[in-house]
């Protein structure tokens, strides 16, 4: 039996991980000043960083839980691992060759059980990887040309083929000095009534890693057609392997995740590889299950949960109602993050895979940049589910979307979209709807109420109402594209021209953004502007107040969030959503004007006012194919 490692090796294991190194492939970490670095907790649950990192003593320790050490004890920890296997693993990733006092210098024969089931997954996806381009791998190669991916593709992500036999993947790791047993219990073979046969036969494979890069389990998907199997099959629970917590892709995506703060949530393997070959290198999917806490954890340690609405969590889904259900599980957790989360459904159902197959790459960047915020995008489903030409159908689509907006709770973001709600449906009565949004909300709570919907009385006196609505919830989409368009319009007036000036000060729905329009007004418009510092001096100089010359101060001198080679779109689409939201106020004030004529006795006003709402229907719908991507 082999003996322990050398105490010279494990220092020099120590001495090349380095403690950053190490804890960066699970959680992204951040400079907290004095040498230091600083990330969420992988240990317990956190919102804002306890976590801190310390290179130079080569350290962790998280004032929060009270966990510390080295990098050794943080792999510990993390994997579950013993002491041995993690300086194994930390000694395998620096290139230094182990000695075992009693075992002169051959590795042990007896390595613990996680690292024996990496090395036989490790030796698995090799064996698949080299079958998709034998004789027998000609089906898993027309699969992947048919969906655009070439040999090089698969390669980058380890794709491979399972031959159609019973023990072809269970000769081969027995040759590798693999027990059956080992085999059976890293998921790879099933029990036979002869002895154990291949779990995936006739399938392409996909390795799926953790975080660090080793392969720990794999996805299969059945080509064959007298196949009975389900379409896709997954590695069963193992001790390696735990489908509530991996995430397809994580290995390759976690890098770009941290930089952009930006994770694309898709729904399959082919959906992963789509994505990132069509340059969002932030996609990765879930394996065989939805959507739920553990994936939660991983991605906020990753984000490191950002308090701006930059960046974010972006859901896409088919459009078929299995894509809507997935859409609704991912809802119900929404309220778990404190990043933003959206959702980006292509409107003819095309998931990544087959958009970058019919429309090239373009269209997947495309898609990612027109998401929804995910509170919209479930309010806007269920009012898609009613006519809304009707009054009973208004009325009906604001039963069904008003839950969803009680269902908010954050109380100043659930009143912003109530707000929305009645300007989505055209109602144009925002207290009515408040009224039904907060009646609800109160159920949800528990609350008692009288017999109006109204709060009940206590003690002689009525319980405190609810607040009053705040003047804008900086939060609110809507808001958010005005304050990008009022950096442009202080910062770069040229790109957006007579269309910015064209709009009156009530298209914008924060009244210190109003406040800002008409200081730009006063000033000449921005097509009166040259830019630069002494367009912002003419601002700040016709502000009225303080305050407003504050907000100018601040808009001369944010980032606006487009890049340089997409400006002038980015302005377009901006303008088109402020244009577009005016315009369904006019149409929604046109439509109660309609409502309230007979067209037999007023047939001429009637004809007339129903001519404008047509060209208004007309130049909306116009509007509505530019306004894509402005968040």
């Amino acid at each position: 039996m082999a003996g322990r490692i050398r105490d010279e090796d494990i220092a020099l294991v120590r001495e090349r991980s380095p403690i950053d190194a190490v804890v960066g492939e699970y959680l992204q970490l951040r400079n907290a000043g004095g040498g230091n670095l600083k990330g969420l907790c992988p240990f317990h649950d956190e919102k804002s960083p306890s976590f801190n990192v310390t290179p130079s003593k080569n350290l962790y320790y998280c004032f929060g839980c009270g966990e510390g050490g080295d990098a050794v004890s943080f792999l510990q920890k993390i994997e579950h691992l013993s002491f041995a296997e993690a300086i194994e693993r930390l000694a395998a990733k620096a290139g230094v060759q182990l000695q075992y006092e009693e075992g002169g210098y051959t590795p042990r024969k007896e390595q613990g059980q996680r690292a024996r089931l990496v090395e036989a997954h490790k030796a698995a996806a090799e064996f698949y990887a080299d079958q998709l381009y034998g004789q027998d791998g000609g089906i898993g190669r027309r699969f992947l040309a048919e969906r655009g991916f070439e040999r090089a593709d698969a390669e980058r992500f380890g794709v491979g083929y399972a031959p159609r036999e019973w023990e072809a993947l269970v000769r081969h790791l027995r040759g590798r000095g693999f027990s059956d047993r080992e085999m059976i219990a890293g998921g790879l073979a099933k029990e036979g009534r002869r002895g154990p046969m291949d779990r995936f036969r006739g399938r392409l494979t996909w390795p799926i890693r953790d975080l660090s890069g080793d392969v720990i389990g794999f996805g299969a998907r059945r080509l064959h057609e007298d196949d009975d199997g389900p379409k896709y099959l997954n590695t069963p629970e193992s001790p390696i392997y735990h489908k509530s917590s991996v995430l397809y892709g994580v290995d390759l995506a976690k890098k770009e995740i941290a930089r952009s703060g930006q994770a694309v949530v898709v729904e399959g393997y082919t959906d992963v590889m789509a994505c990132h070959l069509s340059g969002v290198g932030t996609a990765i999917a879930t394996c065989g299950t939805s959507f739920g806490d553990e994936h939660i954890k991983i991605l906020r340690r990753l984000l490191m949960d950002r308090d701006t609405f930059e960046g974010g969590v972006i859901f896409t889904f088919d459009g078929d109602s299995a894509g809507q259900k997935a859409a609704l599980r991912a809802f119900e957790n929404d309220q778990k993050f404190a990043t933003r989360t959206f959702v980006a459904v292509q409107p003819d159902g095309l998931d990544p895979c087959d958009l970058r197959v019919k429309h090239g790459d373009a269209a997947v960047r495309d898609l990612i940049a027109s998401c929804t915020p995910l509170f919209e995008f479930f309010i806007r489903t269920e009012i898609g589910r009613h006519n809304v030409e009707t009054a009973e159908g208004r009325l009906a689509a604001l039963d069904a979307a008003a839950p969803v907006v009680a269902g908010i709770k954050d109380r100043a973001l659930r009143q912003m979209y109530a707000v929305n709600l009645d300007r989505w449906l055209g109602i144009m009565n925002e207290e009515f709807v408040l009224g039904r949004v907060r009646e609800l909300a109160a159920r949800r709570a528990g609350a008692p109420r009288d017999g109006r919907g109204g709060p009940t009385v206590r003690g002689g006196a009525p319980e405190a109402p609810a607040p009053q609505r705040p003047a804008y919830d900086p939060r609110d989409p809507d808001v958010q594209r005005e304050r990008e368009t009022l950096k442009l319009a202080v910062q770069r007036p040229a790109m957006l021209g007579p269309a910015f000036d064209a709009l009156p000060a009530e298209a914008f729905v924060a009244p210190a953004h109003a406040a800002v329009r008409d200081v730009i007004a006063a000033a000449g418009g921005v097509g009166s502007a040259a830019g630069g510092a002494e367009w912002a001096a003419r601002l700040r100089e016709a502000a009225p107040d303080d305050e407003v010359r504050g907000l100018i101060t601040q808009l001369a001198v944010e980032q606006s969030r487009s890049s340089a080679d997409s400006d002038d779109r980015y302005a377009a689409e901006l303008l088109a959503r402020i244009q577009e939201r005016q315009l369904s106020r006019e149409i929604g004030q046109l439509k109660s004007k309609l409502g309230r004529l007979n067209p037999v006795e007023n047939q001429e006003d009637y004809n007339r006012l129903f001519g404008d709402l047509v060209a208004l229907e007309q130049q909306r719908r116009g509007l509505g194919e530019r306004a894509i991507g402005s968040l």
